[in-house]
């Protein structure tokens, strides 16, 4: 909760890679307050107010999760959300051409979107939640001690470089500091 709303406010793409891997924890403890308290939450030092918190914020997302359908896979809409908004500021800043530096890591990335969307076989995802599910598909390999290839890593490496790109552009928009306001 803390973290997360940190993160929010830094990095959107950490936060919504932390996000997801907040869901996965939920799930990993069967969206069980009691298990996540003892698993999760019990390992921070919290002071009594900040574990109040915490574990009202797990039980709303576990409250999310069950309204929404996602306790098996999928994402809360909250993330759902985030995905969106950065998508819609992709597309505004492929139409603007003072941002061709963005255009060209955008481009430079692409093949390697659209070869993990055939791996995948899986069309429905953007190019933006393409690049965010092979984020976190590296995070999990390597939290998994797995090996990572070459090619793998080229790919990463490309899209990583293209995320922390909109990602940055998405904090100044945030703040109104990234199109001009005569536009």
């Amino acid at each position: 909760m803390i973290i997360a709303s940190q993160k929010r406010k830094e990095n959107i793409a950490e936060y919504l890679l932390y996000m997801w891997q907040i869901e996965d924890l939920i799930r990993a403890n069967n969206l069980d307050i009691e298990k996540i308290k003892s698993n999760i939450i019990d390992r921070y030092n919290l002071s009594p107010e900040q574990y109040t918190q915490m574990v009202e914020w797990y039980e709303s997302l576990i409250d999310m999760m069950r309204r929404e359908g996602v306790e098996k896979s999928g994402h809360l809409q909250l993330s759902k959300n985030v995905i969106i908004q950065l998508a819609s500021l992709h597309q505004a800043l492929l139409a603007d051409p003072k941002f061709a530096e963005y255009t060209a890591l955008f481009y430079k990335a692409l093949p390697y979107i659209v070869e993990l969307r055939a791996k995948a076989g899986e069309n429905r995802q953007g190019e933006i939640e393409t690049c965010f599910t092979a984020l976190y598909g590296m995070l999990m390999l390597r939290l998994q001690g797995k090996e990572i290839s070459t090619e793998t890593m080229n790919a990463i490496t490309e899209i990583s470089k293209f995320i922390a790109t909109l990602a940055h552009y998405f904090k100044l928009d945030d703040e109104d500091k990234l199109f001009d306001k005569e536009q």
